[in-house]
């Protein structure tokens, strides 16, 4: 089954009830925040897919997806005037919804980073003493459309300038009239003005997949693997953070480890599936479209070794590579 076909449900769903939803979400915008700093500087190619692109050297630490020099995040486009999106961070928390956070108490220390980084719908009411109560951007999947707006109240009524960039296949994310998920973005944000949404467009969805086959040899669509929320929010957050805090995220052997603790897999759902259960299933899945995370994770691993990232709860580092190895870094 393809991508489209598993995730079209979801999708459908979605739709039906997004428009009666979005009067609804009316009423409870208020207040916007201006434009964010412009992108720092000296960053560079990664999976840029154009001819002229070089290799990356030894001694430059360049990021994936934005040419080098350029100021705009190019690639993230606004629903409203289809400009890029301009954000940069000196330090950001990436949260993810691992139920690694809960009991952590790491919500201060998280809420006192510059930028705070959430996925889909992943809450913070309820759970700010681990989690944090900030949110500065939120990377959003199609498949979660319905349940952002379920959760409006929280999640866009009480937004207070946060950035939402969403992700999704071309056909759904087309701006010729024929995309669903883009039409049905573009009117929430007519309605409600003061959000910042932006989508992912078909060309850098296509550097993500490049990247993809780049880093770890496989490609996307012929192994069947569907990219997790979470590349597509490493990823950004490598673009526009000089350093990166991540919250929740487990080094990829840890499943391996047969006395590892059991969590659930979102923190706000306890009774949901083990966290390893599931990142199992999928790793071993070869029927439908699964998310390769412990494959994703290995990637994560390799690009802290070259860049700014460091991971909390569980706190550990990457090992060093080892002398034969010395060159094994991301390849943009």
């Amino acid at each position: 089954m393809s991508p489209l076909q598993r995730h079209g449900l979801a999708v459908c769903l979605a739709l039906t009830t997004m428009c009666t939803s979005l009067l609804l979400m009316y009423s409870g915008i208020g207040g916007s925040q201006k434009e964010q700093s412009q992108q720092q500087q000296q960053v560079a190619v990664a999976a840029s897919g154009k001819p002229d692109s070089k290799p990356l050297s030894s001694s430059s630490q360049r990021r994936p997806g934005l040419p080098a020099g350029a100021r705009p995040l190019d690639g993230y486009i606004s629903v409203v005037d289809h400009k890029p999106l301009k954000m940069h961070c000196n330090s950001c928390a990436l949260v993810t919804s691992s139920g690694h956070l809960l009991g952590s108490n790491q919500g201060n220390r998280i809420d006192q980073t510059e930028c705070v980084i959430r996925m889909n719908d992943a809450p913070v009411r309820g759970f700010g003493k681990d989690v944090g109560n900030k949110t500065s951007l939120r990377v959003i999947a199609h498949s979660s459309i319905q349940r952002i707006l379920r959760n409006r109240n929280e999640l866009l009524n009480m937004s207070q300038g946060t950035v939402f960039i969403f992700w999704g296949p071309s056909s759904y994310m087309r701006r010729d009239g024929k995309g669903l998920v883009y039409n049905n973005l573009q009117l929430m944000n007519q309605i409600l003005p003061q959000l910042k949404v932006y989508m992912i467009s078909r060309h850098k969805m296509l550097q993500f997949d490049d990247l993809f086959k780049r880093e770890t040899g496989k490609d996307r669509k012929i192994s069947n693997t569907w990219l997790s929320t979470g590349w597509f929010t490493m990823t950004i957050a490598l673009e526009l953070c000089d350093r990166i805090n991540v919250y929740g995220m487990v080094p990829p052997d840890f499943c391996r480890d047969p006395n590892h603790p059991s969590v659930p897999y979102h923190y706000y759902e306890p009774l949901g599936p083990d966290e390893c259960t599931m990142y199992i299933s999928h790793e071993r899945g070869r029927k439908g479209s699964h998310h390769r995370f412990i494959t994703e994770k290995r990637v994560f691993e390799n690009w802290a070794r070259t860049f700014n990232i460091h991971f909390f709860q569980p706190d550990w580092k990457p090992e060093s590579l080892t002398i034969n190895h010395p060159e094994i870094k991301p390849v943009f």
